[in-house]
């Protein structure tokens, strides 16, 4: 029998009653059999199924290392056929839309590319189909129309019930896909264009008619890559997922203007099995932003964003976080494995946003390997951060934030080391921090480094100095607690 201090457990198959050893090491040894016997195989079936429950599950598994190679497609035509003209100036909303009429014959017959040579081709909005390979050459560029009529007006998501800028109805997105299976947008390095100014200028100039437009969108799809791309000046969102499954985000570049109003760069969004990684994106609020719909439209839709992976990334957010969480995250935001970021030049480098009527919950996050440089707020963790879009929401609907895991991480002129304001009705626990050097840009004392309320958790080799509530110990070790 394995050493340490094992556990007993009795598990009944059919007739047969066993008595489970499960050692510290989680090896099992069959100690005793009370009734008839029967197969071996049905018995050790049971024992499988009971180590299993046993096996603690952290993190996002192995999204990324699983990779995503798209298929080279039997068929391919170009946008040339369809009438496409790439000067810049004419529009080919018509020629993309019946592209795509034309190359969903192909989805039973494995699919099909469609090629977009060099040019500048513009366009209104248009939908995707299934078994598509969209292919920009190095030197395309996909141009979006700043001409709101040449944008479709489409219902709000059910998860949050309005626009993400104004109440009711939004505007469609560029490139769009709905419903759709095995979906690959990519590229020799070509372009697509938000030309956001017109947009970020209505936004601020609150002369909106609907919510802004993101550049690519897809909604309750499946098995979607997003590669070797150059994205410029979304309207509001660059890469928009939401309730997917298996979406794969791989060396694109998204930038927009520091100036641009609350735009973000990749938004993982109710959905989970997602990879982003060998990407640079450089937006004016947010450079990574994970969400799952709000307040009672959230919570009522339930579908959490679930086992991400986002590694070796170089991120710069103006005006918001280059790593966020929420703080729309009512349907819930678990599993999370972020390693090797590099942060720089942002306002805040990891945030957890959320506030009460929010519910939903934060929990089994794991965030390592960071590296920032000239960055206010290292860490925020906000309890009260936002409004609600309505009435509607339940009052008594506290968010629950907990298991966050930031370790191995150094930063170089540092503002503020972190601010965790977390509420009496839901404080934040088990923050776990270990093995982190900031380097600030003032040399004031530890205290006036970290702010914290209403939150508890564990540090080790934190410098400078976390603030009491997150320095938890075990007396009898004098080591900080884990979890």
């Amino acid at each position: 029998m394995v050493s340490g201090s094992p556990s007993f457990c009795w598990i009944r198959w059919e007739n047969v009653w066993a008595l489970i050893c499960i050692g510290s090491d989680l090896s099992l040894e069959l100690l005793v059999s009370l009734s008839d016997f029967i197969l071996f195989s049905q018995l050790a079936l049971v024992l499988l199924l009971a180590l299993s429950r046993l096996i603690p599950s952290y993190g996002a598994g192995n999204v990324c290392d699983l990779g995503r190679r798209p298929d080279t497609r039997p068929h391919s035509v170009s946008i040339l056929e369809f009438g496409a003209v790439g000067d810049g100036k004419t529009l080919n909303t018509l020629a993309f839309q019946n592209a795509m009429y034309y190359l969903k014959t192909f989805t039973h017959k494995g699919g099909a590319q469609l090629y977009v040579p060099p040019g500048r081709w513009l366009t209104g909005c248009f939908s995707l189909t299934s078994h598509l390979t969209l292919f920009l050459d190095r030197d395309a560029v996909i141009l979006a129309s700043q001409d709101p009529s040449h944008w479709e007006v489409v219902d709000p998501l059910p998860s949050y019930g309005r626009g993400i800028d104004l109440p009711g109805k939004r505007y469609m997105s560029l490139i769009n896909g709905d419903m759709l299976q095995d979906v690959v947008v990519t590229g020799d390095n070509g372009t697509i264009d938000g030309q956001g100014l017109a947009w970020w200028d209505m936004f601020n100039s609150h002369s909106l008619e609907y919510s802004r437009p993101h550049l690519v969108e897809f909604v309750s799809s499946e098995n979607v890559i997003v590669s070797n791309l150059t994205f410029l000046n979304a309207p509001a969102y660059t890469i928009h997922s939401v309730y997917c499954s298996h979406v794969y985000i791989h060396k694109v570049t998204a930038n927009t203007s520091p100036e641009s109003p609350y735009t973000i760069g990749i938004v993982p969004d109710s959905s989970d099995n997602v990879c982003i990684h060998d990407s640079s994106i450089n937006m004016g609020y947010d450079a990574i932003s994970l969400k799952s719909g709000c307040d009672e439209y959230g919570i009522s839709y339930a579908r959490p964003t679930a086992n991400v992976q986002i590694r070796n990334v170089y991120l710069q957010a103006a005006s918001g976080s280059s790593i966020s969480f929420g703080s729309e995250m009512s349907g819930g935001i678990s599993d999370v494995e972020v390693s090797d970021a590099h942060i720089h030049n942002s306002f805040s480098g990891i945030a957890f946003r959320t506030t009460k009527g929010r519910g939903g919950y934060m929990k089994e996050i794991d965030i390592s390997g960071i590296h920032m440089v000239n960055v206010g707020t290292a860490f925020l963790a906000n309890g009260s951060f936002g409004t609600h879009p309505d009435s509607g929401f339940d009052a008594k609907a506290f968010p629950l934030v907990s298991h966050i895991r930031l370790h191995d991480i150094v930063g170089e002129n540092i503002s503020i080391a972190g601010a965790f304001f977390g509420t009496k009705e839901s404080p934040f626990t088990s923050v776990l921090l270990s093995n982190i050097s900031l380097s600030m840009m003032n040399s004031g004392s530890a205290a006036d480094s970290w702010q914290c309320s209403y939150v508890d958790g564990s540090s080790e080799s934190v410098v400078p100095e976390p603030c009491p509530e997150l320095k938890s110990f075990d007396s009898s070790s004098g080591r900080a607690l884990a979890f």
